[in-house]
């Protein structure tokens, strides 16, 4: 496995890492455990030493797992998790209010625990807290770093001003947001401020929850316990128009004896050298398909007919429902 450093930070991890959210649930039902223990150390002898979970997931289930099954791998991978709401300890539901800087030394200690781990390698702020000022929840973590319970911050669908905010009471190492051939709005402001200021960029979503890699059609029902039921971008009409951007992004995989989802990696891949997206999955041949893709060097004419056809395509449909896109780019 080809490795990355996220911006200048030395954080060294896998080209691609692995989201690990819906392991523990999301894209309807819930996977075996064991099943999952075995996934993620696959990945781990497949080469990935990347990553991906959150307080939220779950909640605190995700962590645990992920935390259960790296054990084996202590000091030879990286583990992101993320922190952004009060949750109940007991019942292990949110209680409705995103945490300050006060709340963040008994967070860090709850996902300290639930991983195993004595100090987080990389912390996210999951989404940022309107109420209170950027400046004091990057001191806040700031402090953690100080205390040896975290050694990187990271930010998660933040705007480029609110990064640079952060960056100047503490340097940002990696900022996660969305990005695919179907969601570029990174490319806006963020990915410049990224390049200004030395920090990787870790796409989650890279492949569209599932849409790139062609396993979603126009026919496609989602059960009730799927998110893609309640994102815009999956209902039926947006939906009949969407897929003629995967028709597309097929052709030229077909080209290259590649899968749709492959090519939608490396796309993203070849955008800089800084950039380590988080395909998640929680079936192993999924795992070394995306893997694969890690192989296909674009050419500039592929590259060129991808962003043509990414821009020529308008996508229909939110990529959340309105409340949770009012979290996002804040």
């Amino acid at each position: 496995m080809h490795k990355r450093t996220l911006g200048r930070s030395g954080l060294e991890v896998s080209a691609l890492g692995l989201g690990c959210m819906t392991m523990t649930g999301g894209y309807s039902g819930t996977p075996d455990r064991d099943d999952m223990i075995t996934l993620l150390r696959g990945a781990v002898e497949q080469g990935v030493t990347f990553f991906d979970t959150a307080e939220i997931y779950g909640p605190h289930l995700n962590e645990e797992l992920v935390g259960e099954a790296l054990a084996p791998y202590a000091g030879q991978v990286v583990i992101a998790t993320k922190f952004a709401q009060d949750i109940d300890p007991v019942d292990r539901q949110p209680r409705g209010r995103m945490l300050t800087p006060d709340d963040l030394p008994l967070a860090v200690e709850g996902s300290l625990r639930r991983l195993g781990v004595e100090d987080l390698d990389l912390y996210y702020q999951h989404r940022v807290n309107p109420d209170v000022p950027i400046e004091e929840m990057a001191g806040a973590v700031k402090e953690l770093i100080t205390a040896g319970k975290v050694k990187h911050f990271g930010m998660s669908e933040a705007a480029a001003d609110t990064i640079r905010r952060a960056h100047a009471v503490q340097p940002v190492t990696a900022i996660q947001s969305e990005y695919s051939l179907w969601w570029r709005r990174p490319e806006q402001e963020v990915l410049a401020a990224c390049a200004e200021l030395g920090i990787g960029f870790v796409p989650y979503s890279p492949l569209g929850k599932g849409f790139l890699t062609g396993t979603v059609t126009s026919s496609t029902t989602f059960a009730a316990d799927d998110l893609r039921g309640q994102i815009p971008r999956f209902a039926d009409e947006a939906l009949e128009h969407n897929v003629s951007l995967v028709k597309e992004i097929t052709t030229i995989a077909n080209a290259r004896s590649a899968t749709p989802g492959q090519i939608a990696l490396a796309w993203l891949l070849a955008q800089k050298p800084w950039i380590v997206p988080i395909p998640g999955t929680t079936k192993p041949h999924r795992l070394a398909e995306n893997l694969a893709a890690v192989d296909i060097d674009l050419t500039a004419d592929e590259l060129s007919q991808l962003d043509s056809l990414s821009s020529r395509i308008d996508i229909q449909g939110g990529r959340y429902p309105d409340h949770l896109e009012a979290q996002t780019n804040l």
